[in-house]
């Protein structure tokens, strides 16, 4: 599978409310550099499988649109905006954050992560 390919399955599938599902993604040596409107924040396997867990337990579903998606190589340039569905009102898509990622792909998994998110 493509770089590029393996990035668009990753945000078209459950994986960002889904810790079983993101574990398939992810490369055991993964470290993601988080810069958000809150801070910094370096995860690596274990706190990025928590945060997936998390998540499963506020939002029902979760949705990203990517506007853009570029890749050379093994790396992968994604602009996207995160949508879920709480708990409390399933029916109703919630603006979470826009983002934007640059991933290293390494024996088909997400290695390495730069991203920066905005809240509106």
């Amino acid at each position: 599978m493509s770089a590029k390919k393996l990035v668009q399955s990753f945000y078209k599938s459950d994986a960002l409310i889904d810790a079983e599902v993101m574990k398939d993604f992810l490369h055991p040596e993964i470290i993601l550099d988080w810069n958000s409107s809150k801070g910094f924040v370096q995860m690596n396997y274990d706190s990025i499988v928590n945060l997936a867990g998390e998540l499963n337990k506020a939002y029902v579903r979760s949705k990203v649109r990517i506007s853009h998606i570029l890749s050379e190589n093994d790396l992968v340039s994604v602009r996207y905006s995160h949508y879920v569905k709480t708990i409390e009102n399933p029916r109703e898509e919630m603006f979470l954050a826009n983002f934007i990622v640059i991933w290293q792909i390494k024996d088909n998994k997400l290695y390495r992560g730069y991203q920066m998110s905005q809240i509106s």
